[in-house]
């Protein structure tokens, strides 16, 4: 069963407190649900409409201009060149999530967030029941490789390999900041970069 919207919302904003506001809409531009800081019923369907071009290369949000960093049709990742914070946002066939995320906040996992709160949304079921027991009683199964990932963690590795892959994703993040000359970022990139080499042994 869907959650509703201001519990997705509440949810979200606890697990990153680097997200400052939130709205959940359904539509072009029906608010369901928005925090009581953040008014954008003025700018939410230019935001969508930007959106669902694709090809947009800056959405406005509260007069602050945010420059297009991903837009796809999962995706939209905008942020200020001057410093002002990000807009991110996530969308499934039913609803969408749009999130204003402070200066310091890590896009990457506020997106990854973002996404797993509009998959809360969803009035879509679930193949087998969450709670439910699979396999036979008593007797004694040896699991092959992989039975015992957890299925969260698998699907934000498969959602990480896809933004990898997306052309807007991953290095359009490292351009980006390497075109800033933001030094912080470009560390903890080769920090990262080092650690990956480590696990794979290359």
């Amino acid at each position: 069963m869907p959650n509703d919207p201001a519990t997705v919302v509440h949810n979200l904003l606890q697990k990153d407190p680097s997200i400052i506001a939130a709205a959940v809409i359904q539509g072009r531009d029906t608010i369901l649900h928005s925090t009581d800081n953040w008014d954008i019923s003025s700018d939410v369907g230019k935001v969508i409409s930007s959106w669902n071009s694709l090809n947009a290369r800056f959405v406005m949000v509260s007069g602050v201009k945010y420059s297009v960093l991903q837009c796809t049709s999962e995706r939209l990742v905008a942020t200020s060149i001057r410093g002002e914070g990000h807009i991110i946002g996530s969308k499934d066939e039913e609803h969408k999530i749009l999130i204003y995320l402070e200066p310091d906040g890590e896009p990457m996992g506020a997106t990854m967030d973002t996404a797993r709160a509009v998959s809360e949304l969803s009035s879509k079921q679930n193949y087998v029941d969450p709670s439910s027991q699979l396999g036979t009683a008593g007797g004694s199964v040896q699991p092959s490789g992989g039975v015992n990932i957890d299925p969260q963690l698998k699907g934000e590795v498969q959602s990480f390999l896809e933004w990898i892959k997306d052309s807007e994703g991953l290095s359009g993040y490292i351009n980006y900041y390497l075109q800033q000359n933001n030094t912080s970022i470009i560390s903890e990139l080769s920090k990262i970069y080092s650690e990956l080499r480590q696990i794979f042994g290359v």
